[in-house]
């Protein structure tokens, strides 16, 4: 970029680059990098495009461009991810939330419609606690713990859900999945790691290279972590309970198959917005 330059010149030529190195939407993320290297509103930046900036304004650009064009994800140079309506921060130990993650949220709210009770909820794997978080700002009066195996993650779940509000509902622990854990809850959900070790090093660049390996992988064949959870899930369901846990493409009947355990049946697979089985939804029987 070339001096002098104005807010609408540096949008035009950060698009420009992220055009060229044929990233998607190029127009709408030069705006959202404005934004975030300017500390800007998306309503000041198209109302300020002759606006001029100086030198190290336009460096801060220049370097979240540098960052866009090495294909790091949008939510990860701004540091924030929304979900279900709320906005999640980010950090290196944590999964990016993905929207077909939702899924699992709208299974559990499908299947525990009284909205006021006090349901205790679980979210094993938990990262930002995205799931967990979305699930008490649905049920005022439940609580809920969330497992990471990682501490970074269990620390930016915890500080998610003190910006979010619920962190009076909301307790996290690191952990071994529930290996640990006594007591029963209402409802468990999981979005393990689930990618086969071999396939790791074929995944897009934007995940391979921005997602904690951790939150990954999956073992041999991307199923070991649901053998560990299915282990538990007997004793920590009470009748009645269920559990959601997300699933790669094709990979439903497998996990059905691991899950279906000392009177736990599989109640249903539900189907993502792309029509993907996405959530395999476990129930207690009595």
């Amino acid at each position: 970029m070339i001096p002098p330059h104005t807010i609408g010149s540096v949008v035009g030529d950060v698009a420009r680059g992220l055009a060229e190195a044929g990233i998607d939407e190029p127009r709408r993320r030069a705006r959202r990098l404005v934004e975030a290297a300017l500390a800007l509103s998306p309503a000041e930046v198209f109302a300020a495009t002759d606006r001029m900036i100086d030198e190290a304004a336009a460096e801060r650009v220049a370097v979240l461009l540098r960052r866009a064009l090495a294909h790091e994800p949008a939510s990860r140079i701004l540091g924030v991810r929304e979900f279900w309506g709320l906005e999640f921060a980010l950090s290196p130990a944590t999964l990016d939330p993905r929207p077909e993650s939702e899924t699992l949220v709208e299974a559990v709210l499908a299947r525990l419609p009284e909205r006021d009770r006090a349901y205790r909820f679980l979210d094993l794997g938990t990262g930002s606690g995205c799931l967990l978080i979305a699930l008490l700002s649905e049920y005022r009066r439940a609580r809920g713990l969330g497992v990471d195996r990682a501490p970074a993650a269990a620390a930016a779940a915890r500080d998610n859900a003190l910006r979010l509000g619920v962190a009076a509902r909301a307790g996290f622990a690191v952990g071994d999945w529930a290996s640990a854990l006594c007591g029963r809850f209402d409802a468990i959900v999981a979005n393990p790691p689930y990618i086969a070790s071999g396939d790791i090093a074929g995944l897009p660049r934007e995940v391979r290279d921005f997602d904690p390996p951790l939150a990954l992988d999956g073992g041999a064949d991307g199923l070991a972590a649901y053998r560990a959870i299915a282990a538990e899930l007997p004793r920590l369901l009470p009748p009645g309970g269920i559990a959601a846990c997300e699933v790669g493409a094709g990979q439903d009947a497998a996990v059905a198959g691991i899950i279906s355990r000392d009177g736990v049946v599989i109640e249903a697979t539900v189907a993502d917005l792309a029509g993907i089985a996405r959530c395999v939804v476990a129930r207690r029987t009595a």
